[in-house]
């Protein structure tokens, strides 16, 4: 089977004794292309390094996490644009609001959020979109964006009323591990349902979300690229689908939204 992982975090520094080995063993269960997330300028610039250095293998974002808001200057700005036109950066983003932790001040959050889909609409490449207990601001502000070229909800962990609001203005939509939490994801086996064949992505996060159901766990707990099929596997059961038909789906509609080369 042939996997995409649209949100992997592979410029992390946990991965940095082991990279190599870890998209090793991605490969040897199907995961054949990932997407490496860029959130701040630093983050893109080394996202970009490393879809170069693997070209057709790995492709990147580049933008600004909401957290990371308040370092969005005028020059840093410029930097990123740059940055964004790469041939490599397949998305702008991880970029988009998050009240629930307010690391930067909120009105800077939708500052350098609008700016980013300025510059996604301008450059003619999707965003890659993150909320979290943002949701009315989140859509006011996609809504003032109508031109822009698409859009993904990463790391999707909220309820129906949400999907259909994303769904109904075009964006796809990205599911995680968070679908295997039995604590806080349950929902999401419902929620999944609810979205189009050509809507749904996958993603890992990684090294975030390790599924809480994964026997044996990792002694790490570091999340990997190479459980992404554990992922798809989860939710091709709450659709009631074959993870085969699931993952030549999610593979598809991820191609197609991202453009991307094989």
């Amino acid at each position: 089977m042939d996997f995409i992982d649209i949100g992997v975090n592979l410029a992390h520094d946990s991965f940095d004794a082991d990279r190599e080995a870890v998209m090793q063993r991605a490969a040897a269960v199907g995961v054949r292309q990932m997407i490496v997330t860029g959130s701040s300028e630093d983050g893109s610039r080394r996202a970009i390094e490393l879809a170069r250095q693997y070209p057709g293998r790995l492709f990147a974002t580049a933008g600004v996490h909401p957290h990371h808001a308040a370092d969005l200057t005028p020059e840093s700005q410029s930097v990123l644009s740059e940055l964004a036109r790469a041939a490599e950066v397949v998305a702008v983003g991880e970029c988009g609001l998050d009240y629930f932790r307010d690391f930067s001040p909120r009105d800077l959050q939708r500052r350098a959020f609008g700016w980013q889909l300025e510059l996604a609409a301008t450059t003619r490449k999707p965003v890659f979109l993150h909320q979290r207990d943002a949701h009315d601001d989140f859509l006011a502000i996609l809504r003032e964006h109508p031109q822009l070229a698409g859009g993904v909800a990463h790391c999707f962990t909220a309820t129906e009323r949400e999907r259909d609001a994303y769904l109904e203005l075009g964006l796809h939509i990205g599911i995680t591990g968070w679908i295997c939490d039995e604590r806080r994801g349950l929902h999401l086996r419902e929620v999944v349902k609810g979205i189009p064949g050509d809507r749904l992505m996958l993603e890992t996060d990684a090294p975030y979300l390790l599924p809480r159901d994964l026997k044996p766990a990792p002694r790490t707990r570091r999340n990997e690229p190479q459980h992404l099929p554990h992922i798809a596997r989860a939710v091709a059961t709450a659709r009631g689908q074959a993870l085969e038909t699931l993952a030549r789906e999610a593979a598809d509609t991820t191609r197609r939204f991202f453009r991307l080369t094989e």
